[in-house]
């Protein structure tokens, strides 16, 4: 018997037919039929929908010179049509193209999005946002970059795609999220996640600054 006190995902007895192709927009949108066998040894047959997303990497810029998260704001239309609140901000965000590795994927959209390119990336983690609708999977790093480089507008012109960069101190940020300021999931997530690990900051600085003299050396 399969214990199910302990938390961490694990996979499903799950018997999958499709795809059946809904309409093909920025994303795919498909319809599978699912049986899904379950312990008891009962069995239900589902039909689900879901956008394929795909990979996805975000990048929460750091400069640790000055402190200061970098961040990006963002017309957002899902948060426009819930809550009104469509100028979103966020962390740099992105697709992974085929073939492209999620470092090489980062340092593209943060040139793209942030109009910087890290000097380094410090994996963070990985989650699913929102597995019910998508399979999108994305994957977090912290980039490190020079804040005083930003430009006051930035983005993929072929994407139509506008961002506005800008810097703050990690607490206030932190602030923003506790008032309910931000309610993107990507930014929240990340912001926790150095909150939690800000401990651990010089050592992971350390660890970066060791192997980039290894590099030149």
């Amino acid at each position: 018997m399969t214990r199910t006190d302990v938390p961490e995902d694990r996979p499903a007895r799950a018997d999958v037919e499709g795809p059946e192709l809904l309409a093909r927009g920025f994303r795919p949108y498909e319809r599978y039929r699912i049986v899904l066998h379950h312990e008891d040894g009962s069995s239900d047959v589902q039909s689900r929908d879901i956008i394929r997303a795909g990979s996805v990497v975000g990048v929460l810029g750091y400069d640790p010179e000055r402190e200061l998260v970098v961040l990006i704001r963002q017309f957002r239309f899902g948060a426009h049509l819930v809550h009104d609140r469509g100028d979103m901000v966020e962390i740099v965000a992105g697709i992974v193209e085929q073939g492209e590795s999620y470092e090489a994927a980062a340092l593209r959209e943060c040139g793209e999005e942030a109009g910087v390119v890290p000097r380094a990336l410090i994996p963070m983690l990985r989650f699913v946002p929102s597995p019910g609708v998508s399979d999108e999977f994305a994957v977090l790093f912290l980039g490190l970059l020079d804040s005083a480089a930003l430009p006051q507008q930035a983005g993929a012109e072929a994407e139509t795609e506008r961002t506005y960069p800008f810097a703050v101190k990690l607490d206030d940020a932190l602030a923003a999220v506790e008032a309910g300021r931000m309610i993107n999931g990507y930014v929240i997530i990340a912001l926790q996640w150095l909150a939690l690990n800000r401990h651990r900051l010089p050592a992971l600085l350390a660890g970066v600054a060791t192997l980039a003299g290894a590099a030149t050396a």
